[in-house]
């Protein structure tokens, strides 16, 4: 988690609750995170079933994103055919592990919260195999 001395990384993400999702899961305020989710909210992890709903996307996030800090890096936003805004944000992530790029493909209602978020890693076949290790 980022303590006290350590920052997001300081692209200036251009909505709000994208640069507070990731502000709230560095601080490990999953609770917080899961918030911004609108009622029906999906986060699509890599290789997992979708989590929907506030609740159960808290939890997943207490079991599987402690000790993550994600810092986004580049942000490219849309306007859908449904008037949502699409938000298509790559950075990395780091684990006590390893790190490994990530994009992250947010979709806003008109709300401003999160109908979803999917997690893309952005790595070669080779990588994802060596983090197995």
């Amino acid at each position: 988690m980022i303590g006290s001395s350590q920052k997001l990384n300081p692209l200036n993400l251009t909505e709000p609750v994208i640069t507070r999702y990731f502000e709230t899961l560095n601080k490990g305020d999953f609770p917080e995170t899961a918030k911004l989710f609108a009622i029906d909210g999906v986060l699509q992890p890599p290789f997992e079933s979708p989590i929907s709903g506030p609740e159960a996307i808290a939890n997943y996030l207490q079991q599987e994103a402690r000790e993550m800090i994600l810092s986004p890096l580049s942000e490219a936003l849309e306007t859908t055919e449904t008037g949502h805004t699409q938000a298509r944000i790559k950075g990395k992530v780091k684990t006590t592990l390893f790190t490994v790029n990530v994009a992250w493909i947010f979709i806003l209602n008109n709300q401003k919260e999160i109908i979803s978020v999917e997690v893309k890693l952005l790595a070669s076949l080779e990588e994802l195999v060596s983090l197995r290790r």
